[in-house]
Order: structure tokens, then sequence, then C-alpha cells
């Protein structure tokens, strides 16, 4: 069995250990135009060059990795619009293990392609994320499998804040890291990562208005439908 451990700095760490092999040390490179424009030292964390061209791929891999023997016999399934399916299949595909992804209708032809091509099965079922999620729980629940969050999973956190980890040691006196938000599984990585760091730098999380339910909830100081 696979001993669950609190969701801290040094989960963050031990991830960044187990899926280290497997995925690409991503470059740390400043922004010369940004820097200029604002009047500030910008640096960039290049994820656009990770093996699937994202950074999903580590909260996948780890979530995969910290599974239990017979859970990856059995399969996992996830729900995605995109991104994290692709490192779902990715890491699947790596571990062997079966992966079923369920993506809404209309997922751009080249995610739902790159998916296919790891051999995972890929569903198409409902019209937006929350109901491909719907759908993807119950088939977890009817097949017996696993069921891989895409964000509001302890092993999925902890994979994604260890692009924070290589970027703090990339430029050690950073004082803000600016995140783009979605459902707040990448943010919550990276402030578990640098709350180990002294001096700590600010986190800022950025979300677009029209899809504001993280911004809402974290001023509600509850989860807030959208």
């Amino acid at each position: 069995m696979v001993a669950r451990r609190p969701l801290d700095a040094s989960a963050v760490t031990e991830a960044a250990a187990l899926i280290a092999p497997h995925i690409r040390r991503t470059p740390t490179e400043r922004s010369e135009a940004l820097s200029a424009l604002s009047g500030c030292e910008i640096f960039l964390k290049l994820e656009n060059l990770q093996k699937t061209g994202a950074f999903k791929i580590r909260g996948a891999l780890h979530a995969l990795l910290r599974k239990e023997a017979h859970d990856r016999v059995n399969g996992v399934v996830t729900a995605s619009a995109g991104n994290h399916g692709q490192g779902v299949a990715y890491a699947a595909q790596l571990l062997g293990v079966p992966a079923t992804v369920v993506l809404p209708q209309g997922v751009p032809l080249a995610k739902l392609t790159a998916i296919q091509r790891t051999g995972a099965e890929a569903l198409l079922l409902g019209e937006s994320y929350d109901e491909a999620h719907t759908a993807a729980v119950e088939i977890a629940r009817e097949r017996k499998r696993a069921y891989v969050h895409a964000f509001d999973d302890d092993d999925v956190i902890a994979g994604q804040g260890t692009l924070a980890l290589e970027l703090l040691d990339d430029v050690r006196d950073l004082d803000i890291l600016v995140v783009p938000v979605g459902g707040g599984g990448l943010i919550s990585g990276i402030a578990l990562a640098a709350s180990a760091r002294t001096p700590r730098p600010r986190i800022v999380g950025v979300q677009a208005a029209g899809a504001s339910a993280f911004a809402d909830s974290f001023r509600a100081g509850g989860v807030v439908e959208r």
C-alpha cells in the first residue's frame, strides 16, 4: 500500500525525485522584452518545452507513480479539456497502465490525436469539462478503476509544484511568482514548494475574468461554483 502523507513542501521534494527520470528539467529564461516593458527583471519557466508540451505531465505522472499496484493493473480514468489528459495518457503509456481519458465535445483535434496516439482510450462525452468529469467518475465507478482528478488530487498538486523547485533554484532571489490559475492545482503546488524557501516569494494567481471560480472562491473563503 502507498502510504498517504501530509501535503507540504516535503511532498513536492519527494515528487521531484520520483518523476525526475521521466520528465524534462525545462529552462528558465530572462525575458528581455517583458523586463524592458515592466522595469523589472522578468523570468519565464518554459514548460511549453516539457514532454507533452505542458506542465500537466508532472502531476499526472506523479499521481500514477503513487498509485497502488492493483490500481495500475486495473487502469485509471480521468477527465480533461486536453493537457491533463495528454499527461495521464503519456504517463500511462510509460508505465504500462490502461487509461481512459474523457474529453468534452469540441476538444482540439490535436489534443485528441495526441491522446489516442499513446494507446489510451479517448471518449468524447459532454459539452463542458464539468460534464466530462461527471461521466468519467461514473465510468471509473463502473469499471472499478482509480480516478485521477485534474487538480483536486494531492499527488497531482505535489507533482505540479516541482516546476517551482526548479524555478527557485534557477533564480534564487525572486520576489514574486505570477501563476496562471485554472482549477488551482498548479498554484497550490507552487505555494507548497515556495513555503520552505527563505525569503518566501509572494505568489500572485491570475485567472480569466470570464472563468473566475477559483479567484471568487479564494475571496469567499470557500468553494464558489461557476
